[in-house]
């Protein structure tokens, strides 16, 4: 069973929306993220939150910064500007670094930057998306396994982080194997 919706999205006139958690459990709010500066505020003031989430946001942040770039004519420095500004979102954020420097890596010498950078913001994405499928595949028995020798009994499981639905994109890492 797949989930009903992602925490992150490309709109129709190819931008990007995300649900912005602050308001959560109360609100369904989301915000539509025109910018890298709105990427990088999405990060640093929690709209997003979970490591898997934030490194796809500050991909799309430099989606969004080459779509700009190439629509303003702006500096070739401009780019770079916006690689640094996402780094210097979240310090702490692992899967921010691995994002960007996959991005970095992905559009170094590429001929359409906004078309690359597209494409590998939507493949960080959909690999995040596979990860935590295959998570609940192989978690599941886990879970079978354990819920066999505590018949009728309840199976609690315990996380220390943003590991849910919310912090990756659909289906979460440790909350998996509970949707398969």
């Amino acid at each position: 069973m797949a989930s009903p919706f992602r925490t992150i999205w490309p709109t129709e006139d190819a931008y990007v929306e995300v649900i912005d958690q602050r308001f959560l459990p109360h609100e369904w709010v989301t915000v539509k993220l025109h910018t890298y500066q709105e990427a990088e505020n999405a990060i640093k003031d929690m709209v997003v939150r979970g490591a898997p989430l934030i490194g796809a946001t500050a991909a799309y942040g430099i989606y969004l910064a080459a779509k700009e770039f190439e629509e303003k004519n702006l500096s070739p420095s401009y780019l770079e500007e916006a690689f640094v500004a996402l780094a210097k979102s979240r310090p702490t954020a692992v899967n921010l670094f691995w994002a960007l420097n996959r991005m970095k890596a992905r559009l170094e010498g590429a001929e359409d930057l906004v078309q690359t950078a597209w494409e590998e913001a939507q493949a960080i994405v959909e690999q995040d998306v596979e990860t935590c499928r295959l998570i609940g595949v192989h978690g599941l028995p886990i879970l079978e396994e354990i819920a066999a020798k505590k018949p009728g009994q309840r199976i609690n499981i315990l996380t220390h982080c943003n590991a849910g639905m919310l912090g990756c994109i659909e289906w979460g890492t440790v909350t998996s194997p509970i949707y398969i």
